[in-house]
């Protein structure tokens, strides 16, 4: 069987350049034969960077939604560039819904960690709160004998939707899951979810699209395309006794958001809202417009905020006095991971942040602020 060495995908992408202050639109070219990339500059209709090898990534870090570093540059994928790169992906790379069901959204960090290490992408994700109606309207088209039971089950907390990317998705997150039956899954399939967190058919810690009309569907109820001008569930921000924390694009790209729920989780704090966002130049400025002038790595500051998607929590403490702005600050650590790890080891900066700008999340700093900065996500930014 002969290798075409120049079989080629090519993806729309695109980049924030901090030093000129643009957005710049390439076309990106993968060669898997030889692990190469090459940047076309579309406005400029010039070669931005001829075909070279580019370590740590490979074929599988490139689909719609991705980010991937190429020489120190985040570069976002848009889109397929032509019909080719689209049949051949997008008959592998397929997307499917997934659900954390009331019981075990406590434990969502390790539900996320098991995920990932399944070998998906999130490619989305937002705690919700489901009307009787909205949990009707999603079972409608089911044949379930219990539809009540289940209504009433999904509407008595918050769920986590989520929409999920992988190589056959949709039958690989059924087998993650395991049988329907937490009893079954535990004889038949013992470490996958339902047998892990599971108690009966229905609280059974997660769902799972059957087919891909299933999933597209159920992907259209929860994340609509800004497009149709269509509304999803509403997210669950209390906005009161709480406080903010981002989880930063690098950790993101680098698969690691299940690990720092989890520690927040572990740490006694309660996720009350949780949604990915992407935040452009404009909206990144005015968030961090306190620490203009302040910082000097302000200008690195925005340009990270706004390189890929971002996960923002609302932050909660199981114990109503506990002053949960401050104390989570130290969990979070020192600014600088450098210094976390010397004084602070057990931190989620010392554990998961490179630099002082890529240090992992970012932390309400004054007890007023931490409604205002869940406001600006979850209010300001999540109703535009």
């Amino acid at each position: 069987m002969s290798v075409d060495h120049n079989e080629k995908y090519i993806f729309e992408a695109e980049w924030y350049d901090k030093i000129a202050c643009v957005l710049k639109k390439f076309y990106l070219y993968y060669y898997p034969f030889d692990n190469t990339v090459e940047l076309f500059d579309i406005k400029n209709r010039k070669t931005f960077l001829r075909r070279t090898k580019c370590e740590g990534i490979q074929a599988k870090d490139f689909y719609v939604g991705a980010t991937v570093t190429i020489f120190s540059r985040s570069i976002r994928i848009t889109d397929y560039a032509d019909c080719t790169t689209r049949i051949k992906l997008q008959t592998k790379m397929q997307k499917t819904f997934a659900m954390v069901k009331p019981t075990v959204v406590d434990k969502l960090g390790e539900i996320l960690k098991h995920i990932i290490a399944s070998q998906f992408h999130i490619a989305n994700i937002k705690m919700v709160r489901l009307s009787q109606e909205e949990a009707t309207d999603l079972y409608r088209d089911k044949e379930e004998p219990n539809i009540a039971y289940i209504v009433n089950y999904l509407t008595s907390g918050p769920i986590v939707a989520l929409e999920l990317l992988g190589d056959h998705a949709i039958t690989r997150w059924q087998e993650v899951m395991g049988p329907e039956d937490p009893r079954e899954a535990v004889a038949k399939a013992p470490s996958s979810l339902r047998a892990c967190y599971g108690k009966d058919n229905i609280v059974n810690a997660v769902y799972g699209s059957d087919n891909e009309e299933t999933a597209e569907k159920e992907l259209q109820f929860f994340f609509p395309n800004p497009k149709s001008g269509k509304k999803g569930p509403v997210n669950t921000a209390t906005l009161e006794n709480c406080t903010c924390c981002i989880i930063k694009p690098h950790v993101v790209q680098a698969k690691l958001i299940g690990n720092i729920i989890d520690d927040v989780q572990k740490a006694g704090y309660t996720i009350s809202a949780v949604q990915q966002f992407f935040v452009n130049l404009f909206d990144a400025e005015e968030f961090l417009e306190v620490y203009k002038g302040v910082l000097p790595d302000y200008a690195a500051m925005v340009g990270e905020l706004q390189s890929g998607p971002c996960i923002v929590m609302e932050i909660k403490h199981k114990e109503e006095k506990h002053d949960v702005q401050g104390e989570f600050r130290k969990l979070c650590g020192p600014m600088d991971p450098d210094i976390a790890r010397q004084v602070r080891p057990d931190t989620l900066r010392a554990k998961y942040g490179k630099t002082k700008v890529q240090n992992a999340v970012h932390c309400s700093d004054l007890p007023e602020d931490g409604i205002l900065e869940v406001e600006y996500f979850f209010k300001i930014l999540d109703s535009s």
